[in-house]
């Protein structure tokens, strides 16, 4: 049955993996600040046959969140919300600025929480829904030169906690997935850059986000980990 999902930081990396690998039979609300990304991204998923509307949005911008998800839901439901926007610093605690320590912190958590605190009231309201928060391996270890990163990601990890809490008596699921190393160009290098040959590829955290999606409405994946066999964690 074609569901309608709603993914952030879509323009690239794992984001963008997931658009494709789920665009077939579904119907995509495409979310990032980047309008021509999401545009490029747009037209692919229009001539691989599926259906894509853009939403060029800041989610750690209350008024631009509410405003474009009160967009969508003029004329859509959402089955679907994909949290996956993340940015990431790592340096020794000292190097760290305020304005990097802000910046990680609204992307990673303000922006998750903004997100779905719009959609949670559309979602109890039809008593059914999934939000998949893609998070990372390090919201459960830690890492030197990542006291950044890994708080954000401590934080995203209690949130969906409570969340599952909070949703499953109105039928509403919530589920977290966690990557080890990918290869994207989240350090600022190429996606296929030579040392990340071995690295997870973004395609397949999108596969196993997509088996979640597929999953029937009665059953509840609360978590899936995935590593390359070769890191050590």
């Amino acid at each position: 049955m074609k569901k309608n999902i709603l993914i952030t930081g879509a323009s690239k990396g794992i984001g963008k993996s997931i658009a494709l690998q789920v665009c077939k039979n579904n119907r995509l609300f495409l979310f990032a600040r980047n309008h021509d990304q999401l545009q490029k991204l747009a037209q692919q998923i229009h001539d691989l046959g599926g259906e894509a509307y853009v939403f060029a949005t800041d989610i750690s911008n209350e008024e631009q969140v509410n405003r474009q998800i009160g967009l969508v839901l003029e004329k859509f439901s959402v089955d679907v919300l994909i949290n996956n926007a993340g940015v990431g610093v790592f340096k020794p605690i000292e190097e760290i600025s305020l304005n990097e320590w802000d910046w990680v912190m609204n992307v990673n958590v303000k922006g998750t929480f903004l997100i779905s605190k719009a959609l949670v009231p559309h979602f109890k309201a039809k008593k059914n829904g999934l939000i998949i928060n893609v998070e990372s391996d390090v919201a459960k270890r830690t890492f030197a030169n990542g006291s950044l990163y890994c708080a954000s990601k401590y934080a995203q990890e209690a949130f969906t906690q409570v969340l599952r809490k909070e949703l499953r008596p109105f039928n509403v699921r919530v589920s977290a997935i966690y990557p080890g190393i990918t290869s994207s160009e989240f350090d600022g290098q190429p996606q296929n850059a030579d040392y990340k040959q071995n690295w997870l590829q973004p395609e397949q955290i999108a596969q196993a986000i997509e088996h979640i999606v597929q999953t029937p409405d009665h059953v509840l994946i609360d978590e899936i980990t995935i590593h390359p066999i070769w890191q050590e964690y």
